[in-house]
């Protein structure tokens, strides 16, 4: 038989009955409202203690239009998305905020606009701002605060975090060029990613600064996506002026890279060199491990709640909030100056 949650939930007439006090004595405790004996509030804040009583955050925000929780919206969940969350729970600790994640499990992608739906199911009552991590859009219609990190567009007006994606794809390319490579290849990101065509960008700007001429037959869709990332890295593998080196606009598709060239019976980095971008914690767990840029993302998330936390508060101006951290090459075991592998 299935018993109903609702009925061994605690409401606030169960305090106020075990408390021996009213149902408002316990709603001035609860909201930190004068008029309650230091004594008293003692024994109910025990009472509330010992059920186990949580207030509920619509009713709550009825009463004082504030929930103190923060939500954040991905697309799905994974390496970049799961980094970038610690630092949000480094942010609310010991702020007074609580976070809530809603995740569209991957069915947001390549949808425009899958934030407005998402958002709405979380607007009126249930937070008092939001996070949107890499959203297609930034011009939203939403009562309350929202910050965008790494949006699709850039910064559009909104609130946002990033980092410099331009400078972090010249780094990684003038490494390349720096161990003698010239006949490099790129996967780049997804088009509709602004990041990632600072990233394509920041790889051009390289190869002209060192004369080196870009073969557009090297530069591939890698879309951000593994699986696509392994083709296109097999064709590119397996033809017969195949390049030296790989610039990857993400770890997971200079991952898969890697991957490909030990099938195809390649040394990395003795006959391949590779690159990724994002540093994230696979990138040390991969062999041999990557050489890859890094983008703070914990930072970002961090930075990014921080800034939400103020413009709840009304403490920080939306005009003046657009926050770029800076990328940095971290040099590992997957690049190999060229005179040295040939």
């Amino acid at each position: 038989m299935q018993t109903d949650p609702s009925a061994s939930r605690v409401t606030i007439r169960d305090v106020a009955r075990q408390a021996g006090v009213s149902v408002a004595t316990v709603s001035k405790v609860i909201n930190e409202r004068y008029g309650v004996s230091a004594d008293t509030t003692a024994h109910v804040k025990a009472v509330i203690e010992e059920l186990g009583y949580e207030a509920s955050l619509v009713a709550q925000s009825l009463r004082n239009h504030r929930t103190n929780v923060l939500g954040i919206l991905v697309a799905d969940l994974e390496p970049f998305s799961a980094e970038l969350l610690k630092g949000a729970g480094d942010a609310v600790r010991g702020s007074g905020f609580e976070l809530v994640v809603y995740s569209a499990g991957g069915r947001a992608r390549d949808q425009v606009g899958w934030e407005r739906r998402y958002l709405s199911r979380l607007s009126g009552t249930l937070v008092d701002g939001a996070v949107l991590v890499t959203p297609t859009v930034v011009d939203l219609r939403y009562g309350a605060p929202v910050v965008a990190v790494d949006p699709h567009t850039g910064p559009g007006g909104r609130p946002t975090v990033d980092s410099d994606n331009l400078s972090g794809a010249r780094a990684a390319t003038e490494h390349l060029l720096g161990l003698g490579h010239r006949r490099i290849a790129m996967l780049t990101g997804r088009p509709d990613l602004l990041s990632a065509q600072l990233r394509e960008q920041g790889f051009r700007q390289a190869m002209a600064a060192a004369g080196a001429a870009v073969d557009e037959r090297l530069v591939r869709l890698g879309s951000y996506d593994p699986g696509l990332a392994a083709d296109q890295a097999e064709r590119l593998l397996g033809a017969a002026d195949r390049p030296t080196a790989v610039f990857a606009a993400n770890d997971l598709s200079a991952i898969a890279t890697i991957e490909v060239a030990r099938r195809m019976g390649l040394r990395v980095p003795r006959d391949l060199s590779v690159v990724g971008f994002d540093d994230i914690p696979e990138a040390t767990r991969c062999t041999p491990m990557l050489t890859t840029v890094e983008q703070p993302i914990r930072e970002m998330g961090r930075r990014a709640v921080e800034l939400l936390i103020g413009l709840v508060r009304g403490q920080a101006e939306p005009e003046q909030t657009h926050i770029m951290l800076p990328t940095r090459l971290v040099v590992r075991n997957s690049t190999r100056g060229l005179s040295a592998a040939h």
